[in-house]
């Protein structure tokens, strides 16, 4: 995730919990080293965080991450990471996957615009249904939109689909499975790789995450869970991935009218809104 020049001095900060999923993706809480509460942000936002990589000297270098906790939780920054280990490891990530809790690292202040849309063009509440797809740990931002709505007690219906290569890679599928038989979300998770030992006894849906919003048998399985069809009027999609899932979701979608935020209509109006992840 690419994040624009921040001219603002780094805080200090350090990782005060770690829960690895799998050798190359963890869930890591950050929280700002002096005992200040997070500061304010949206839900969408990503936190630029800051280390001094081996061979760089003083120099701090910066990557981007989607925060996965809501505003309301002060105590600490929830990142969903990825070690970034293809075509070869990344400087950053492996640094960062080589840390414990109790280490110190650099954080700048929440920014970026991936945040939920509450009004229409004209002013008037957006109340469409909202469509979160994720692939990979593009799931993070919809963590934070989720745990959000629900705290501030929406009345938004929310369908959340989340992709991943298996089983195992399906993050926060525990926490998103209770929210849903709670009746707050629709979840639809997918893995690529059933086959792999990682998705051993998956019984759900199998396929890359776009498939969910194909229809088969005259309706897409999102369509079912909904119970009603996906349009422009009744639905506002956010998707957060890579770029492949990106282009596969507006090629499906385009068809039946949605507009992406990248091509608005000349009322400023759009019914898709993009964030690349990974």
């Amino acid at each position: 995730m690419s994040a624009p020049q921040q001219q603002q001095q780094p805080s200090t900060g350090r990782i005060t919990y770690r829960q690895d999923l799998t050798p190359d993706l963890a869930i890591i809480r950050i929280s700002p080293s002096d005992g200040s509460p997070v500061p304010d942000f949206k839900p969408g936002q990503f936190l630029t965080l800051g280390l001094k990589l081996d061979g760089e000297g003083d120099k701090i270098t910066n990557r981007a991450y989607s925060i996965a906790s809501p505003p309301e939780q002060k105590q600490y920054f929830e990142l969903y990471v990825k070690w970034a280990t293809e075509p070869v490891p990344g400087k950053f990530t492996t640094a960062l996957f080589r840390m414990k809790e109790g280490d110190q690292l650099y954080w700048r202040k929440p920014a970026g615009a991936f945040t939920i849309e509450e009004k229409r063009p004209d002013g008037t509440p957006d109340d469409r249904a909202l469509v979160l797809v994720a692939s990979g740990t593009g799931l993070a931002p919809f963590i934070s939109y989720v745990l959000h709505l629900k705290a501030a007690g929406s009345k938004r219906k929310i369908a959340l689909l989340h992709g991943a290569r298996n089983a195992k890679e399906l993050g926060y599928r525990d926490l998103l499975e209770k929210i849903a038989k709670d009746g707050d979300i629709v979840y639809l998770p997918t893995v690529s790789r059933p086959g792999e030992p990682a998705s051993q006894g998956w019984t759900g849906h199998t396929g890359r995450v776009e498939s969910l919003l194909v229809p088969n048998g005259g309706k897409s399985e999102l369509e079912r869970a909904l119970g009603h069809k996906v349009a422009p009027e009744n639905s506002m999609v956010y998707i957060c991935g890579y770029q492949g899932t990106i282009d596969s979701v507006v090629s499906i979608l385009q068809p039946l009218g949605f507009v992406s935020n990248r091509n608005k209509r000349r009322d400023g109006s759009f019914d898709i809104k993009i964030e690349t992840y990974g």
